[in-house]
């Protein structure tokens, strides 16, 4: 059952356990795509490595023709922030890569990021990579009943910006279901604790902040997608679909144990 209430689409228990296959099989193929992600490997070898997998399971890639997207995956490298097309470029040693994927599988959406280093990367990468994780478990962790999004966003933009890292505010959350992008959007930054939203039962969204070493300002480029930080500082990002639930959020976008990687993620 789907109740209409602001146009927020209410998902049922069963719909919600449709949901958790869905981002289950999309957090999978973003971890075979991350364990690909070293020196020498091309965007393209991800892209093909995560459309085959989500295909073998029986789902589709639902990034792929999205307004004309032409990926799988989006592949953002260093100053990158969302939206990279896959292309030929061939990872480095150093390289900082966000990687979003999605699949739909019986009818329900499932998106996932995360962000990842190759090969031997920086100290303010790693950091950053660190804390734009923890950016993104700040947030679920308000998404309680009763709270509203004004108090998630806040308490994400504080824990960020105490950090010295800009928090990006073009690029935003959603909900989602039988669609990829539904109401009701979700930001991170610039509201007031107590507005905005409040969270119920049987919301399904994602939290998605993505976190910047210098300013929270992006231009897009050519390609019309790809879209980069405009001073040329790192980004990363980590995102997960979560059910608000009674008591307290639900996150329906893990892997299998097996497709975790060493780090945990």
């Amino acid at each position: 059952m789907v109740l209409l209430r602001e146009q927020i689409r209410y998902k049922s228990r069963r719909e919600i356990e449709k949901m958790r296959l869905a981002g289950r099989l999309a957090a999978n193929a973003l971890r075979v795509a991350a364990r690909a992600a070293k020196p020498g490997v091309s965007l393209l070898e991800l892209d093909k490595l995560a459309e085959t997998f989500i295909r073998k399971q029986g789902a589709v890639p639902n990034f792929k023709g999205y307004h004309g997207f032409p990926g799988t995956l989006c592949t953002s490298v260093n100053d990158r922030v969302v939206h990279g097309i896959p292309t030929d470029y061939v990872l480095r040693d150093g390289d900082i890569i966000s990687i979003d994927c999605g699949c739909k599988l019986d009818g329900y959406h499932g998106d996932t990021c995360l962000s990842v280093g190759v090969g031997q990367i920086s100290e303010e990468a790693q950091r950053l990579l660190q804390t734009a994780q923890l950016a993104m478990y700040v947030g679920i962790e308000h998404c309680r009943t009763g709270n509203r999004l004004g108090d998630m966003a806040t308490a994400v933009q504080e824990f960020a910006e105490a950090r010295g890292y800009g928090i990006v505010r073009d690029y935003i959350g959603h909900g989602i279901g039988k669609e990829l992008h539904e109401d009701p959007q979700v930001v991170y930054a610039d509201q007031r604790p107590g507005t905005g939203f409040r969270m119920e039962p049987g919301m399904t969204i994602t939290i998605e902040p993505i976190l910047t070493t210098g300013s929270h300002r992006c231009l897009v480029e050519a390609d019309g997608w790809t879209v980069r930080t405009r001073d040329g500082g790192l980004s990363a990002q980590f995102e997960h679909d979560i059910a608000i639930t009674k008591d307290g959020p639900d996150i329906l976008s893990l892997p299998d144990p097996e497709f975790e990687l060493e780090d945990g993620l």
